[in-house]
């Protein structure tokens, strides 16, 4: 089992910028839904962003805004998360090893059953 790593998060003003990563198998990206979960005290874990053999998905609340991109040299996937709002600040986590194909609306994933992994999580902040 590799290591999922969720580097990246912390504190920032709104419209600031901050990057998750997440290790995986090359067998893993080209077999498995993965992406980044979010949770605030209170509220369900909901998708942000996912990754399958199709390409990324995101949710509507993060479209345009967020960026997914693979580096397959690194076995790693990225989270880029630009123009950040107040409304973002979450525990961040990072899953891997879910169904073959994301769910068409990724924000409805995140039920810890769905996926055999997942990580410690990040904090992000942001502040207005």
């Amino acid at each position: 089992q590799v290591p999922l790593v969720e580097p990246g998060g912390g504190s920032v003003q709104a419209g600031g910028s901050l990057r998750l990563s997440c290790v995986a198998s090359e067998y893993t990206f080209s077999h498995y839904c993965m992406g980044w979960f979010r949770q605030v005290p209170g509220k369900e874990r909901e998708g942000v962003a996912g990754f399958d053999r199709k390409g990324p998905l995101y949710a509507n609340f993060v479209k345009g805004r967020f960026t997914v991109s693979k580096d397959s040299a690194k076995n790693t996937l990225y989270l880029q998360m630009d123009n950040l709002r107040p409304e973002d600040t979450a525990m961040y986590y990072c899953a891997t090893e879910g169904p073959p194909f994301c769910a068409a609306d990724i924000a409805t994933m995140g039920h810890a059953r769905e996926f055999r992994n997942w990580g410690r999580g990040t904090q992000v902040t942001v502040s207005s």
